[in-house]
């Protein structure tokens, strides 16, 4: 995880540096404890760890085989939650992931049979092979945390989060999702493979194709409840603040983007700057949280020019820039 130089001026407005706030220490449990499972993906697990405590979901784009689904299910089992995992088909349908109304002859009435969503964290696996509709459904739990099925509103079981993947590869009878759906993800990632040390142990660790040690339940849902009530007490200071502000502003100026991100995006690197100064224990946010999370917050909430399609510029990369041009809040 990214620490601030220990030469450098405290950060601003900091003060003597508090204790860890009650919750912290089960974070840093969960961290340990799935990054001794997943090699290679440390990046992958700190961002899983930001969308709990920020309450968003995640996009991952990456080949198969890096450990994605395994990301996702040993998270869930550190914190003592439940798992599911949803393959996206083109022949899905919305009831298949929601639920449904099953009518039952014995009883003569109705009966509702809630979807697999109706779990702590869901894997929503190739989620741009299932038609608009599907995706919609999904999206819709995901912003209201309920789904409704024959008239009844049925809420799912807190803390919930959705990480869904894409393929980058198989592009060929897919349907993306536009960009108004991609702006609801909080993080996107976009996953490379390990280094070769890192590959190594992979070996090593599922030699007899089975994790080495089992994962632990290291937390319940109390202590992570509590947990999630760390990032609202993070103190976000005035120049910090502006410095998000401006960094989002760039978005809409620079020439390589015709649409920049909007204030909900600004909203999601502000959310997950405070989750990631509480993953690392302080009660405040600095310059160098923005520079870790908008990375990963901004790109895919915005449309670049037709000019920086034609350099095959990246939003990762127009952000690189837009973080080296912004003027940083001076430290004292």
């Amino acid at each position: 995880m990214d620490q601030t130089d220990p030469d450098q001026s405290p950060p601003v407005s900091a003060v003597p540096a508090p204790a860890a706030p009650t919750g912290a220490a089960e974070l840093q449990a969960v961290t340990q404890e799935v990054k001794r499972i997943i090699v290679g993906q440390d990046r992958v697990v700190e961002r899983l760890l930001v969308g709990l405590l920020a309450r968003g979901h995640l996009l991952l784009e990456g080949v198969p085989g890096l450990a994605k689904t395994l990301a996702m299910e040993t998270l869930a089992t550190a914190v003592g939650g439940t798992f599911a995992r949803i393959q996206f088909t083109p022949d899905l349908l919305p009831a298949d992931i929601t639920g449904t109304r099953v009518w039952r002859q014995s009883a003569e009435t109705f009966d509702v049979e809630l979807g697999p969503v109706f779990v702590n964290f869901l894997l929503a696996d190739e989620i741009n092979r299932a038609p608009a509709k599907v995706q919609s459904a999904l999206l819709e739990v995901m912003a209201e945390h309920q789904v409704s099925i024959g008239g009844e509103t049925h809420e799912v079981p807190e803390p919930f989060l959705v990480m869904a993947t894409q393929n980058p590869v198989e592009l060929e009878g897919t349907f993306p999702l536009p960009e108004a759906q991609l702006d609801r993800f909080m993080v996107r990632l976009k996953l490379g493979y390990p280094t070769p040390e890192e590959e190594s142990s992979i070996y090593l660790r599922f030699e007899k194709d089975t994790v080495v040690d089992a994962v632990e339940a290291v937390t319940d849902g109390e202590a992570l409840g509590q947990a999630q009530q760390l990032p609202p007490t993070v103190r976000v200071d005035e120049p910090v603040r502006k410095y998000i502000v401006d960094v989002v502003g760039a978005t809409r100026e620079h020439s390589g983007i015709s649409l920049g991100a909007s204030p909900r995006a600004g909203l999601a690197l502000y959310k997950t700057t405070q989750a990631w100064a509480a993953i690392d224990g302080r009660d405040f946010v600095t310059p160098d949280d923005v520079k870790a999370m908008a990375p990963s917050v901004l790109p895919h909430r915005m449309i670049l020019s037709s000019a920086a399609r034609l350099k095959e510029s990246s939003g990762e990369q127009l952000v690189a820039e837009i973080l080296s041009s912004v003027s940083v809040p001076i430290e004292r």
